[in-house]
């Protein structure tokens, strides 16, 4: 059960995306994001979803990297990578998490809405503890997702987003020595003039069998500096099974180039 909850939190933990999937790079145009973030959780939930507490506060911290590129106007690389460390009663661990390399083709695109579809592969972290590898992943995986957005226009009253967007995306991830998993993330940004953007995120996945389930929900403001963005939010899970009540800040600096 610990271990499955582990891998709960650490694919709740990745999930999310700072970029909206559905819409590809521009040929020649990509963008940068480095992410921080920093977890809690005193309670978790128990096989049959209730929350129980822990016994002892587990602590999970991540710094990653996500990259991506136009090598077409339908075809964008994404590459995405980070570095993990965290502890509780049970087990101490620090090392590199996985490295995934994938490709998203733009199936559909027209003025408002958009459709994607995206094949990566990755390879295991090096996460140490006597041997113990970074939580969530096989030795070597394979994810599929299919992303669908819609931009929308503003309504012109005072306070109201210039423009929105919402974007819905649902993955299968076979993983090499676990449970293969089924994930969704469901995503809605509004901008509000040139400089401020709000995000609120959902995001959440069962493991094949008797796996973990988790849901988590994420609220975040992003600052437009021209070429740069700096985010800001807050993470928590608010259902699952097997899988810790985590919660905690995320921070993001964005580059496009």
């Amino acid at each position: 059960m610990f271990y499955r909850c582990l891998a709960g939190l650490a694919l709740a933990l990745a999930a999310t995306s700072a970029s909206a999937n559905a819409w590809t790079q521009a040929k020649g145009r990509g963008q940068i994001i480095v992410k921080g973030e920093a977890m809690r959780a005193t309670e978790g939930f128990d096989p049959t979803g209730e929350r129980r507490p822990l016994g002892e506060a587990r602590e999970d911290r991540s710094g990653g990297l996500f990259a991506e590129y136009g090598l077409t106007d339908t075809l964008t690389v994404q590459f995405k990578g980070d570095w993990q460390s965290g502890e509780d009663r049970f087990v101490d661990y620090e090392g590199r998490g996985p490295l995934e390399l994938g490709l998203t083709w733009q199936a559909y695109r027209d003025q408002r809405n958009a459709v994607s579809l995206y094949a990566g592969y990755s390879v295991s972290g090096d996460g140490r503890n006597a041997g113990y590898a970074a939580p969530g992943v096989g030795e070597r995986d394979w994810e599929v997702r299919v992303s669908a957005g819609r931009s929308l226009g503003g309504t012109g009253r005072e306070w109201a987003p210039d423009r929105s967007f919402v974007e819905v995306q649902a993955a299968r991830r076979m993983r090499d020595g676990l449970p293969d998993e089924t994930r969704a993330d469901f995503t809605v940004g509004s901008h509000f003039g040139e400089t401020w953007m709000v995000l609120g995120q959902a995001f959440g996945g069962m493991a094949d069998g008797d796996g973990a389930r988790w849901l988590s929900v994420e609220t975040s403001v992003v600052r437009n500096l021209g070429d740069w963005s700096i985010q800001a939010g807050w993470r928590r899970t608010v259902a699952g099974r097997e899988t810790p009540l985590a919660e905690g800040a995320v921070i993001a600096l964005w580059r496009r180039f």
